[in-house]
């Protein structure tokens, strides 16, 4: 006989917050592409770029900061790299890890999706409270600590 553990309230509201979460990850993907898609990106290529624009990166590192796999940032760079908009370079500090840069390429396509993207934060951002906005957020930063420890 299977021993089945029954949610408590708040294991139920968080499961209902999991698919919330996923469900509004897939549309921001979405919405993310079709900004990005006039520059010649997508959600992840613009993702990388942004990464990269602080400062030559490498792979494990973008992937530690988007929180993805390094196979997935290593494709994706393989794939700015050979459209010119990003570029490897040697990496003083560790031979075996190459430094991603951003090409002039890249930041123009950066800076295009950027603009993009703040028109479109800026009006979808109009239509919710502003309170509403800072406590999902802080609500979200909290979990996002929890999950990491």
């Amino acid at each position: 006989m299977r021993h089945v553990v029954a949610l408590t309230a708040r294991g139920a509201e968080f499961t209902e917050l999991l698919v919330e979460v996923f469900r509004v990850n897939g549309l921001l993907l979405a919405a993310g592409d079709r900004l990005a898609a006039p520059a010649g990106l997508t959600s992840a290529r613009w993702q990388v770029l942004g990464v990269v624009d602080h400062g030559p990166c490498t792979v494990a590192a973008v992937a530690r900061t988007m929180g993805l796999t390094r196979q997935a940032v290593r494709q994706t760079a393989v794939g700015l790299v050979r459209e010119g908009m990003a570029e490897f370079r040697d990496n003083p500090a560790d031979r075996r890890a190459r430094l991603l840069v951003l090409t002039p390429r890249g930041r123009s396509a950066l800076r295009r999706v950027e603009r993009a993207q703040a028109a479109w934060a800026n009006e979808t951002a109009d239509r919710v409270p502003l309170d509403d906005l800072r406590a999902a957020c802080g609500t979200l930063r909290d979990l996002a600590d929890l999950l990491e420890r």
